[in-house]
């Protein structure tokens, strides 16, 4: 496979390197545009990548094309390359919010499969939601997965419409967990834990409960009440959750993100 990723910021970054990690192919099939000096500096360094600041060169120089931009940058991105891609060419986007129209239409290309991964794909414990256009092929189809993959687990949907609410989850999720970690951690602190103590009693308490859930096979509400003793600590915890209307306001925040996704996408 020989990769031109668009676009070198954090997301294009944990692609190529689970790339690399997994032997999917060598750093000389790999090829990285991007606006910024800089961060073409660190990539070659990092990864031994040939990189340019020219997008349609890097674009005509790969089988697979990732766009790893912001969507914002897109409509500046979109006629850099627009109709210059040939079929055989497999566009992969890993763009929030940017619908598979836009893109068939600004590229006049159908060959195109829309991502949405999350950062846990840095160490390869991401998960990746994706559906691909009738353009697509097979054997695209499975160098695509193979390359989701290696960021952690993928999940193939065929009514694009879930990958906007997959935004709001799996997309943004990350984000909301390292809220509540951090709230955990500054809690624990300011009730007296030293904060070395506190980070590791949380993370080891999370990534337990993570697992736990996933291997038990309980309902949650089964594992909830393992821990709850009628008057207890947790039940007096628990009040309080409920009182601050804790389930609503996660609600609101996944509703919140749902609608910025719909109204970026276009």
């Amino acid at each position: 496979m020989r990769i031109a990723f668009i676009g070198g910021g954090n997301m294009g970054r944990a692609m190529l390197s689970a790339i690399l990690n997994q032997d999917l192919t060598s750093p000389q099939n790999i090829i990285v545009s991007d606006k910024n000096p800089e961060i073409l500096v660190r990539l070659r360094q990092d990864f031994n990548v040939f990189t340019t600041e020219d997008n349609f060169d890097a674009a005509s120089r790969g089988n697979i094309i990732v766009l790893a931009i912001k969507p914002q940058n897109l409509e500046e991105v979109m006629p850099e390359i627009k109709g210059k891609l040939n079929k055989n060419q497999l566009v992969l986007s890993i763009i929030a919010g940017r619908s598979i129209a836009t893109l068939q239409n600004g590229l006049e290309h159908a060959a195109i499969i829309r991502a949405m991964p999350n950062t846990p794909a840095y160490i390869g414990k991401g998960i990746t939601v994706w559906t691909a256009t009738e353009g697509v092929t097979n054997e695209q189809k499975e160098k695509a997965d193979a390359i989701l993959k290696a960021m952690g687990k993928e999940l193939y949907i065929t009514d694009e419409n879930f990958i906007d609410m997959s935004t709001a989850i799996s997309g943004s999720g990350p984000a909301y967990v390292f809220l509540f970690i951090k709230s955990l951690i500054d809690a624990a602190v300011d009730i007296g834990l030293p904060p070395d103590a506190a980070r590791q009693l949380v993370l080891q308490t999370l990534a337990g409960s993570v697992e736990f859930t996933a291997k038990s096979g309980m309902e949650l509400a089964q594992l909830m009440q393992m821990v709850t003793s009628p008057g207890g600590t947790t039940a007096e915890s628990l009040k309080v959750f409920e009182n601050g209307k804790f389930k609503e306001l996660i609600a609101q925040a996944v509703n919140a993100a749902y609608r910025k996704a719909k109204q970026i996408r276009g």
